[in-house]
């Protein structure tokens, strides 16, 4: 599991954002967003590097 501290990830909308950037990248990945701790795990078998690409160009440079 990978975990992701995104540090603009302030809300719902956000979360959604950040949700379906990780599902465009991986279908078939499990995605728990929290907000309120800006967190996002994603269990997935693809490379926490696809993740990293995909946040950044949704918008998210920052996730680490």
């Amino acid at each position: 599991m990978f975990r992701f501290n995104i540090p603009t990830m302030t809300c719902g909308g956000c979360a959604r954002s950040v949700t379906k950037a990780l599902m465009d990248a991986d279908p078939n990945a499990r995605i728990e967003t929290d907000p309120a701790a800006r967190e996002v795990r994603v269990e997935s078998t693809l490379s926490e590097a696809v993740f990293v690409a995909a946040l950044a160009e949704a918008g998210f440079p920052d996730a680490r």
